[in-house]
């Protein structure tokens, strides 16, 4: 092994406002040798979600951020190629934050952001990083445990043709929502959610008034309104919720790059007047649960109830590249990178 280098993308400066490409580095540097319990990792696929934005600043958050020099911290697949660990064997497909990275050395215990386990035989290794991965996770958990959508209720999703907004809407229907809304940007995008994705409607926030639509689309009110985006979207579903709604905070997208903080929503007094509740949460804090999630995210992706979509960009020269088209609004589904084909 001391003959193979490994190709990294570090951190090299905390991003000031939009992150940009310069704000990493490439570097190749050769790898040791394997110690007692650990196994090389050759890294297939790179995901990405617009939380790894908030890892890169330098402040207080559920995971520390991620330190000038460090390896770029991300989830991946990859399959083992090496081994001095019994319970991990060469040709075997692993998922891990295991970060950007051609190669990774690890023993498989936990790590910040959890352990490396197993693809489970007869899965494509891609999908572990998305529909079946944290982001149906994060789809399953914060729809149904903090959403708590009941039959008939009215459902809106923003940032709806994301990788979790696009499995959250699908949820929804499979529970039995007497109308499902998606929030995305474009007509593409837009025609992805009611043709193919089975949402009753979709607004384009690019260029339709978001506001007036969704009074539109939910005269009798909102009562689940799970929002990946804030800001003026938040704002404009907060006039249309329901009695008693629930609002479910995944993410705020529109102001992780924005170097002074907007105001909060200015409509937020609405959750008093229409009795209302508003939540955030985390996915690592349901993985306890993990089995249980995807054990039904399995069987309705087998029964065609669940279609999952993959943006999947090539060369791991385009990483930074790739990262950065969540921010530009270029993915649709998943945003994935493809680094190799599996070795062995």
């Amino acid at each position: 092994m001391s003959n193979r280098n490994n190709g990294q993308w570090r951190l090299k400066s905390r991003p000031v406002g939009m992150v940009k490409e310069t704000d990493f580095e490439y570097i190749e540097e050769p790898l040791a040798d394997l110690s007692a319990n650990q196994f090389l990792v050759r890294n297939l696929y790179f995901a990405f979600e617009p939380a790894m934005r908030g890892w890169l600043n330098d402040v207080k958050s559920y995971v520390p951020p991620v330190a000038i020099g460090e390896v770029m911290r991300a989830s991946t697949v990859g399959q083992v190629v090496e081994s001095n660990n019994p319970d991990f064997q060469p040709g075997d497909y692993v998922q891990g934050m295991l970060g950007w990275q051609e190669y990774a050395v690890t023993d498989g215990t936990p790590g910040v952001m959890g352990a490396v386990n197993k693809v489970p035989e007869g899965i494509p290794p891609y999908l572990v990083l998305s529909a079946l991965g944290g982001t149906g996770l994060t789809a399953y958990f914060g729809l149904l445990d903090v959403g708590q959508p009941e039959p008939g209720d009215v459902v809106v999703v923003s940032g709806a043709a994301g990788a979790t907004g696009s499995v959250a809407g699908q949820i929804a229907k499979i529970k039995g929502a007497s109308k499902v809304v998606g929030i995305a940007g474009g007509p593409e995008k837009c025609a992805w959610l009611t043709n193919d994705l089975g949402f009753d409607a979709a607004i384009d926030y690019k260029s339709e008034d978001v506001k007036a639509r969704l009074e539109a689309e939910c005269p009798k009110g909102i009562n689940v309104f799970f929002d990946n985006v804030g800001g003026d979207i938040l704002d404009a579903a907060l006039l249309n919720m329901a009695m008693n709604g629930r609002v479910v905070l995944c993410g705020g997208i529109s102001s992780y790059n924005e170097e002074d903080l907007p105001p909060g929503p200015k409509n937020y007094m609405q959750l008093v007047i229409r009795r209302c509740r508003m939540e955030g949460f985390i996915v690592i804090d349901y993985m306890d649960r993990a089995g249980e999630a995807i054990a039904d995210l399995s069987a309705w992706i087998a029964s065609g109830q669940i279609k999952h979509g993959e943006d999947i960009q090539e060369g791991i020269e385009n990483t930074p590249k790739t990262f950065l088209r969540l921010f530009e609004g270029k993915n649709k589904g998943k945003q994935l990178l493809k680094i190799a084909d599996p070795p062995l």
